[in-house]
């Protein structure tokens, strides 16, 4: 290989976006994918970007921090998120997609550049070609070993969940209705009303229901954006209840009545033939899910076409190991970690950060200086956190909290939509 050609290793949100970045910029990308060949026990499909959880991107109002990041990233010609929106499913406020639309559109733009290859095979050791590593969550032990080796530490984890996905023609629609909460994205979910009897029957199955045996696991640490049903139900009985089962603003259109907790499933796909259960990420073994899950009374007959399962996320320790671009500080050619790998968390933070290192990458290689947008950016808050989080390091998704506190503005809404102002007036124009 040339220097005109970066090898980008891992073919999830990251790898990407990090090869749609470089391809733009005049190089030729070498993307190594080692599924199907190998898999991870999480992925499905060997598609590219499979999205291996929820199909929710989150929120889009720009009051939020999802919203937030989304239009920052509009802003520094981030890829992915346009082909998202072409391949977006109803879902109210938020941006969900269909898993294989998505994979499709993304592949069919890498492959639209003469200068792109794709090679399907496991990497397992490093060389001197110019470099980004974005094998994710669940990376190899080969290549994590490898990676603990430039880190000079033993790798960290967290435990991730997935929620199980029902064909929609075994849900019983007699005890079931489509809305939104607080009256927001129409008719986008497919609402699930439980009675306080039928809540508290489901309720003492789902903290006694038996779970995985995680065997190969040194010690259990769940990573609070996608805590199991289960776990989080065991905090209380009213946790959930006011959690992911949440009644508010919904009614029952055919009866007015309201529902003492309220399942919802939001659609999986474009021709909305199946559901994912909105917030059920689940540990329960696949006959407890079939058995629990039913006691919802619009599921007693629910087809599963696919389990929840949890499964080990692996992250550095970027502190000591990236700079604020993603760049591995101790290496003399170009080595960058992008993803879930690099410590951010969600879907959109992953391509953020594929977007970053690509866009720092081709300006290196073309000798030119690359700056990240300042701390006022959640894109650039972000940055910072991965490479010089002040404390114990975790996995960190986008947050008004890691922005530099607004403090004059006293009403909660206000000050949201400050925080979005001040962060959009920062951005700059595309940085190369």
């Amino acid at each position: 290989m040339n220097n005109r050609t970066v090898k980008v290793i891992g073919g999830g949100l990251a790898g990407c976006e990090c090869a749609l970045q470089l391809l733009d910029n005049g190089f030729s990308v070498k993307m190594y994918e080692m599924r199907p060949k190998r898999n991870t026990g999480a992925h499905k499909t060997d598609r590219l970007a499979e999205l291996v959880c929820s199909n929710s991107l989150k929120s889009e109002e720009p009051a939020t921090a999802s919203g937030l990041l989304k239009e920052e990233l509009k802003y520094l010609g981030c890829r992915l998120l346009t082909l998202a929106e072409n391949a977006r499913v109803p879902s109210g406020s938020a941006l969900a997609v269909d898993r294989e639309k998505f994979s499709e559109l993304t592949e069919q733009a890498l492959r639209s550049y003469d200068g792109f290859e794709l090679i399907r095979e496991e990497v397992t050791s490093l060389d001197d070609t110019p470099t980004v590593v974005a094998t994710g969550p669940l990376t190899s032990d080969s290549m994590a070993m490898r990676i603990g080796e430039i880190s000079g530490k033993q790798r960290l984890y967290f435990y991730d969940a997935i929620a199980p996905i029902v064909s929609a023609d075994s849900i019983d629609y007699d005890k079931a209705y489509f809305g939104g909460r607080y009256g927001k994205g129409g008719d986008d979910y497919l609402n699930l009303p439980m009675q306080r009897d039928e809540y508290e029957a489901f309720y003492n199955e789902l903290v006694k229901a038996e779970t995985v045996v995680l065997h190969d696991f040194e010690k259990r640490e769940l990573f609070g954006g996608c805590m199991p049903i289960e776990e989080m139900a065991k905090r209380g009985s009213d946790t959930i209840r006011f959690g992911p089962l949440k009644p508010v603003g919904l009614r029952n259109p055919k009866t007015g009545e309201k529902a003492y907790a309220v399942v919802q499933l939001r659609r999986e796909n474009v021709a909305g033939d199946c559901f994912n259960l909105v917030g059920f990420q689940t540990n329960l073994t696949y006959g407890e899910q079939k058995r629990v899950f039913a006691m919802i009374p619009a599921l007693k007959n629910a087809e599963f076409l696919r389990y929840g399962i949890m499964h080990r996320n692996t992250y550095i320790d970027a502190p000591n190991v990236l700079s604020d671009t993603f760049r591995v500080i101790s290496s003399k050619t170009p080595l960058y970690i992008a993803g879930q790998l690099s410590g951010v968390e969600g879907y959109v933070e992953s391509i953020m950060s594929g977007m970053i290192a690509g866009q720092a990458l081709a300006s290196e290689l073309k000798g030119l200086d690359y700056e990240v947008p300042c701390e006022y950016t959640l894109v650039g808050s972000l940055c910072r956190y991965v490479s010089s989080c002040p404390t114990e390091f975790k996995p960190m998704n986008a947050n008004l909290g890691i922005l530099p506190p607004i403090t004059d503005v006293r009403d909660k809404k206000k000050r949201k939509q400050a925080y979005h102002d001040r962060s959009i007036s920062y951005i700059p124009m595309p940085l190369c």
